[in-house]
């Protein structure tokens, strides 16, 4: 017996910011397969995930939504934790990088790599936007590449040609937060220093990465590296580097710090170790192999930094990083105006989760190549093979053999045809198992698909629904080998279908499966009760949740604006006579919240208000009168949008009721009858998002 394997697995930890969507799944579903097979081939398998919860995104977010950071992330944590659980996605431990293991953790490391030598300090020029108040971070500013000239990328990357920059190298650069130019200011910054690693990183990278991955890692080894900037400024949400007033540990610094701190909070609850001590033993066990599943857009964090910093605090690096490509839908990148970006949860809403995890594996082939979702091919290849091929030898036999046979089994001893079948089934376990173990799953339904032919081809053969009326036990046996070659399909498939293969095991019976269960066969017992595997996907389903996930166009006010404009370009649009001047202290004085629409009417016996209801998060309801109905003859259409409202204005008493504030709109002047007043905004076609 082969001895027995101790493992830990990571996947990628999914940003706080957001809402698990299909794109992401192809990475904790996969991950979720081979930790399960892992499992089932009985090998210690620890699989640790958690929230990615820092970084300016995160502070702006919640700021916007008028919580705290922690508030947002404690939200998200259980929304991601709820979406991974309904797809069968078992996490052993699923943590936050806004932990105090993480904070210990990344401050020990920051010291050991500090204490060698390979932190420098350099005056950098970043960029800055001064309406914002803010130095932006990588992803807060976009422009023009400056190798390429590609226009729109990111301050960090180019995805068009793969250059790496500083963001103050940009041309043109925006500000993504409020769309203005950013200007430049120097700031003291820390980075990481790679090259004096150069030579261990070189030969660490092929060694722990495919061929295809290395080679895109090491076209940056033919200069010298640069160093990787691994501090920010205030304001920043994240741990303060020791030291340092007001400079913050760069988010992906601590992020895969994150996947040692998920593992020691792990080992803690399992209990041992000293009180108050982060225990990271288990990470620098050498009998412990460590794997890391990631996308191929964060293969140089994972791949480069990540192991450098590793290796220079003294800690092992992963024994291989597994790298995926992106998800595709019908051919296409997902698009919110076509309804192919899909979150969890609307998938949840209208179909099951299983269908998603066998099309997955199906698909999956253990490369970078990009993965396509084929929503007619999903349907066709979940109802002709998960449900007509495999399921249906289940479904056949099972229902038979209680119907008509009081769901005994009988005994195959001396039925050389039907232990055949299950000996040609039995023999391709190790085959995939190996198919497994390389994340080759589209081999592993192939394979399964094959002997589900071969046992549905001995079914039809024997013909069981013609021989159950002249011969019950010829019978008898027929259906029992049909079940016990299902009851061989329904294990391997079990990474794959957990669900699925929990409710095959209540059916024959049996304590949990291993993978050495494959060599029982199971006769002479009568079945447990039936319950239906999978059901067939039908079409409208699929069409319901495109529905569901379509961003629609602008509703009919912004259409009637922009016609307007169009209309009118070129002309100089009329205006009142300018109100007096204000000083900037008087606007500072505005608190601006956005709030959610959660009604809006009509308002009897006026021809301009609109009753609008806001959801103004932990300010609670608002209700607000606005002078804009002009420009939405159908309040129905805002329910659900986004709008600014000055919070912290005077209520005022109307005639129809008392109005809580002012919603910003923008629109042409007059549209609205050009009125101005606290509840009566410029109107025209009013903006709302």
């Amino acid at each position: 017996m082969s001895k027995k394997r101790r493992i830990v697995v990571t996947s990628a930890l999914p940003y706080a910011n957001g809402d698990i969507h299909l794109g992401h799944l192809v990475e904790y579903i996969q991950t979720d397969f081979w930790v399960r097979f892992q499992k089932l081939r009985g090998n210690d398998c620890v699989y640790i995930c958690a929230d990615d919860t820092h970084g300016t995104p995160i502070m702006i977010r919640a700021r916007k939504e008028g919580i705290t950071p922690e508030e947002l992330i404690a939200r998200s944590h259980a929304l991601h934790l709820k979406d991974f659980t309904d797809f069968q996605i078992a996490f052993d431990n699923y943590y936050s990088t806004n932990s105090p293991e993480n904070k210990a953790l990344s401050e020990r490391i920051y010291r050991a790599v500090e204490q060698q030598g390979f932190v420098t300090k350099k005056t950098t020029p970043q960029l800055y936007c001064e309406h914002c108040r803010m130095f932006l971070p990588d992803r807060f500013v976009k422009g023009t590449c400056p190798k390429c000239g590609a226009t729109g990328q990111y301050g960090d990357s180019c995805d068009k040609c793969g250059a790496t920059y500083g963001a103050e190298e940009l041309g043109q650069p925006v500000c993504t937060t409020c769309g203005g130019t950013p200007v430049v200011r120097d700031s003291e910054h820390l980075y990481f220093e790679l090259e004096p690693q150069h030579d261990y990183l070189e030969k660490w990278i092929p060694a722990h990465t495919t061929s295809d991955v290395s080679n895109k890692l090491l076209e940056w080894f033919k200069e010298p590296l640069r160093g990787w900037c691994i501090s920010r400024d205030a304001p920043y949400f994240g741990f303060e580097i020791p030291g340092y007033k007001d400079k913050f540990f760069y988010v992906w610094v601590d992020a895969p710090i994150g996947y040692m701190a998920s593992l020691a909070n792990w080992q803690a609850k399992q209990g041992g170790g000293k009180a108050g001590e982060v225990d990271v033993s288990m990470w620098n066990d050498p009998d412990v192999e460590l794997y890391h599943f990631i996308g191929k857009d964060i293969i140089r964090f994972h791949c480069l930094f990540w192991p450098g910093m590793l290796h220079a605090a003294g800690f092992k690096g992963p024994n291989k990083v597994f790298v995926h490509g992106f998800l595709t839908v019908n051919g296409e990148k997902m698009s919110k105006s076509k309804g192919t970006f899909v979150n969890a949860r609307t998938y949840l809403d209208n179909l099951p989760p299983e269908a998603l995890r066998y099309y997955y594996a199906a698909k999956l082939g253990g490369t970078t190549d990009d993965m396509d979702l084929n929503l007619a091919d999903f349907v066709q290849r979940v109802n002709s093979d998960l449900v007509g091929k495999i399921t249906n030898i289940a479904s056949r036999s099972a229902q038979m053999l209680q119907k008509k046979l009081d769901g005994r089994l009988a005994s195959l001893a001396g039925h050389d045809e039907e232990l055949a079948l299950l000996a040609q089934l039995r023999a391709a376990g190790e085959t995939i198992a190996s198919l497994y173990e390389d994340r080759r799953f589209n081999q592993v339904v192939a394979q399964v698909c094959k002997l589900a032919d071969a046992a549905n081809e001995y079914f039809d053969r024997k013909e069981p629904w013609k021989t159950v009326k002249t011969d019950a036990e010829a019978t008898r046996v027929t259906l029992t080998a049909a079940l016990n070659a299902f009851r061989i399909l329904a294990i391997y498939l079990q990474p794959i279908l957990p669900v699925y293969a929990e409710k095959a095991r209540a059916l024959f019976g049996d304590a949990a499966w291993t993978w050495d269960s494959v060599a029982e066969t199971v006769e002479g017992r009568t079945l447990g009760a039936y319950a239906y595997l999978a059901s067939r996907i039908d079409a409208k389903q699929v069409e319901a949740m495109v529905a569901a996930a379509t961003v629609k166009p602008a509703d009919s006010g912004e259409v009637a604006h922009e016609s307007r404009a169009s209309k009118n370009k070129g002309k100089v649009a009329p205006s009142a006579p300018l109100k007096p001047e204000v000083a900037f202290p008087d606007l500072e004085k505005l608190d601006l919240r956005v709030g959610i629409v959660t009604s809006c009417e009509i308002v009897p016996k006026s021809s301009k208000l609109l009753k609008f209801v806001l959801d103004a998060g932990a300010l609670g309801t608002r209700t607000i009168f606005s002078g804009i109905r002009a420009a939405y003859p159908d309040p129905a259409a805002l329910v659900g949008k986004e709008v600014v409202f000055v919070a912290n204005l005077a209520p005022r008493k109307m005639s129809v009721g008392v109005s809580e504030g002012m919603i910003l709109f923008a629109g042409e002047p007059g549209a609205c009858g050009g009125v101005l007043s606290p509840t009566t905004p410029a109107g025209g076609g009013c903006t709302v998002t």
